[in-house]
């Protein structure tokens, strides 16, 4: 029997402008029971407490939710668990997450207190030069993934004309028709996730978290930014109908949605395309928005549109050799910090939140 799919997003994105963060919208702040902030520097054992608790929870039947890091996708920044409306958080920079309301809600878990701080004074100033040139390497990332959305952007100023826009508008009317029957409640929320992201791995999509809560899949198969119109249509449709959604940007252009995901419809609209195209199950329909657009302007422009994914490649594939860059570098830092940490307090540290979450069970 398969294993199955994980719920898993990002909540941070490696974009053009830096370090994009949607950790405001983890839970809502307003409901949430429980929020353990950690704290603690390279090493300390942050990802490894979340990953047992999730484990305790989920073998008790606990649904999960794993937010991945962007920076490193087998590292967690958080998880998070919709029934108990409670989360753990790694809350330090770049997505730093303060108490909203500290001791009844919020409470910072401190796993610096794991180091052995009198093993580590010694080897001071090798700990400082590890991560040099650590920041060059994000820079260099920006740089490329800036180039990359600006050739996007001329594309689709290229090709998405009014009478386009008016074509996916017409579409989406005939799926909210076909698909979304109004609830008769009030209108539904969106909280936001990345389902992509630009990691020192290369550009990836997490396809099976589509599969895990959605049964039928619109495949929209886009080379050119078309779907955001389309997109943006059926998100204001399906919550004025009553359903929460979760629109999915794009980290490339975080202002832009690049998947929607219905999960009270079981229904998913999947952007696809020849460099990251879906591998999840068969899709229920698809949609190829690439044949919207005007056969003449694309007969006419192939050769300028052909040479810009080119080069839109080669920077991608630069961005993510710059990312892999300073992973090493601060997989090397964590190397030096970790024979210095108590990962037996670690461990009794997340059994601890893990008996809590589970007496609320």
């Amino acid at each position: 029997m398969s294993e199955q799919p994980k719920v898993r997003f990002f909540l941070g994105a490696n974009s053009p402008a830096g370090f994009y963060s949607l950790y405001d919208q983890l839970m809502d702040r307003d409901r949430a029971e429980r929020y353990f902030l950690l704290k603690g520097g390279p090493g300390c054992g942050k990802s490894t407490l979340m990953r047992r608790v999730a484990q305790r929870l989920e073998e008790a039947g606990a649904r999960v939710e794993y937010i991945a890091c962007s920076g490193d996708p087998g590292s967690l920044d958080a998880v998070y668990f919709p029934e108990l409306r409670s989360a753990i958080v790694d809350a330090t920079a770049p997505h730093v997450v303060e108490p909203v309301c500290p001791g009844a809600v919020d409470r910072y878990i401190n796993l610096g207190a794991c180091y052995d701080s009198a093993a580590l004074r010694p080897i001071r100033r090798e700990l400082e030069g590890v991560m040099e040139g650590y920041g060059a390497c994000h820079k260099r990332a920006r740089r490329c993934l800036a180039a990359v959305a600006e050739l996007r952007s001329g594309a689709r100023e290229l090709l998405l004309t009014p009478e386009v826009e008016e074509k996916l508008d017409r579409r989406a009317r005939g799926i909210l028709a076909r698909e979304c029957r109004k609830t008769g409640q009030e209108p539904g929320s969106a909280r936001q996730r990345f389902l992509n992201a630009v990691t020192c791995q290369g550009v990836l999509c997490e396809f099976g978290t589509v599969d895990a809560l959605c049964s039928r899949v619109y495949e929209l198969w886009d080379h050119y930014g078309l779907a955001h119109t389309l997109l943006e249509r059926l998100a204001a449709g399906a919550m004025a109908a009553g359903y929460d959604v979760i629109p999915c940007p794009d980290p490339l252009e975080p202002g832009r949605m690049l998947h929607l995901l219905i999960p009270g419809l079981s229904l998913a609209f999947v952007t696809s395309c020849s460099d990251l195209p879906w591998n999840g199950k068969r899709p229920y329909r698809r949609l190829r928005l690439d044949n919207m657009a005007d056969s003449d302007t694309l007969r006419r422009c192939r050769g300028r549109l052909r040479f810009e994914r080119k080069v839109e490649g080669a920077l991608l594939e630069e961005a993510v050799a710059a990312l892999a860059r300073a992973k090493e570098k601060h997989d090397a830092l964590e190397a030096l910090y970790n024979p210095h940490v108590d990962f037996q307090r670690v461990e009794e540290t997340a059994q601890a939140i893990a008996g809590e979450l589970l007496e609320a069970l």
